[in-house]
């Protein structure tokens, strides 16, 4: 009986190392994986959302000045 419970250990000791094993070669492989997308991302030249809400905001303030500009041409042309 004690030959049985030594090998169920020594099963449980290595069933143990192995989980250790994968979830080290898991952690390496997210590392890896985040410093390829990383990169892929910084070679793509990819705006920020601060620089992107600017832009936007600058896009809107030219639509409202161009539809006042318009509708002032309108009233100028009806006279």
């Amino acid at each position: 009986m004690q030959t049985q419970s030594a090998i169920f250990d020594e099963i449980a000791k290595l069933m143990t190392e192995a989980a250790g094993a994968a979830d080290g070669v898991r952690r390496e492989a997210e590392t890896v994986f985040k410093g390829k997308l990383q990169s892929l991302l910084a070679d793509m030249e990819l705006v920020t959302r601060d620089e992107f809400e600017a832009v936007r905001e600058m896009a809107r303030a030219a639509r409202e000045e161009n539809e006042a500009l318009k509708a002032r041409l309108d009233a100028l042309e009806n006279r």
